[in-house]
């Protein structure tokens, strides 16, 4: 019998349009001869199936099942394509858990921590090899007088963002004082993303972007880098979706000790995170000192036809639907 995939496209932030696409793309992928897939939209206004013939069948949330035909599907697995809340910051997590439904990704505690950029750079502060730009975290409570935090305490320019956001929405690269408190603002009225922001100092270096994941047998894969080139000023949600504005190089241009050490680092930050499934780490290789700069963990990495992953999946001789495949057998053994 087929194991019973749900899924799970949509959110509750902007980052919604992304997740349908990579979801999209994800099922396209994967092998509709070994697993039934039903794709399962997750809004804030319902939860449903909707069949061939565009009818919607709401999900039952007390035990996520699905009553279609009259019969009652229950799922094998769920395999969470929601970038943002509530897939990515440990709420469908928490939820599965308490039905005892195993999931592709990262659990609970994990996906709420390292939606957390402040909190993360906490985690990973003293992991050899690996460098944090200097920044301080803003909290709701300190609104009216961030601006004196941030200038009493960082060096322009600076990165503003929403402590808890995806997809670069909210973010802004600030060249000059008197751009602050319009970033901060933005940054803190960013749809759901827990109204805390970060402010980092600028790293100025190539930016790259790395998959790893733990295969079937137990092994922890790292995929070849992606260095990432933009016409913007930085690589904001425009520069990542909109065809043209970014060239990608995939693998890309690094030594071979580049390699080893960002290697090293990635599967460091995979183990001390208690990671789970694939994850991207974005890191900045600064251009005077060669030294490695996180800037963020992504838990549920985009899986557009044009994002990192498929592109260092291919790169490193897999295909994508083998790929999916097999973090839905890693994530079937821990049942």
């Amino acid at each position: 019998m087929k194991a019973k995939i749900a899924l799970i496209t949509g959110g509750y932030t902007g980052e919604a349009e992304v997740s349908f696409k990579s979801s999209a793309f994800v099922n396209s992928q994967l092998d509709h001869d070994k697993y039934d897939i039903y794709l399962i939209t997750v809004t804030k206004e319902a939860w449903y199936y909707e069949d061939l013939d565009g009818k919607r069948h709401p999900i039952s949330k007390a035990d996520f099942t699905l009553p279609l035909h009259g019969d009652i599907l229950t799922f094998d697995l769920a395999f969470i394509m929601v970038h943002g809340v509530p897939g990515e910051d440990g709420r469908l997590q928490s939820y599965f858990d308490l039905l005892d439904i195993p999931y592709t990704s990262c659990d609970a505690l994990t996906s709420a921590l390292t939606m957390n950029k402040g909190y993360t750079k906490a985690i990973l502060s003293d992991i050899p090899e690996l460098h944090l730009a200097k920044s301080v975290l803003l909290f709701e409570s300190q609104r009216p007088e961030a601006l004196k935090i941030v200038e009493s305490n960082l060096s322009l320019p600076y990165f503003v963002k929403p402590n808890a956001g995806g997809s670069s929405i909210g973010m802004t690269k600030v060249k000059e004082s008197a751009q602050l408190q319009e970033a901060i603002d933005k940054a803190f009225d960013a749809e759901n993303t827990g109204k805390q922001v970060i402010v980092e100092e600028f790293v100025t270096g190539r930016e790259f972007s790395e998959g790893i994941f733990r295969n079937s047998k137990g092994e922890l894969v790292v995929l070849p880098a992606t260095e990432v080139r933009t016409t913007r000023e930085f690589f904001d949600y425009e520069a990542k979706y909109v065809p043209g504005l970014t060239e990608e190089i995939t693998p890309a241009d690094l030594t071979v000790e580049q390699q080893e050490r960002a290697a090293r680092i990635l599967r460091e930050i995979y183990v001390r995170l208690n990671c789970k499934g694939m994850v991207r780490v974005d890191f900045f290789l600064e251009n005077d000192t060669d030294k490695f700069y996180f800037i963020e963990i992504n838990t549920i990495p985009g899986q557009t036809p044009q994002s990192f992953i498929p592109q260092q999946v291919r790169a490193f001789g897999m295909k994508e639907g083998d790929f999916y495949g097999e973090l839905i057998e890693t994530a079937l053994q821990s049942k």
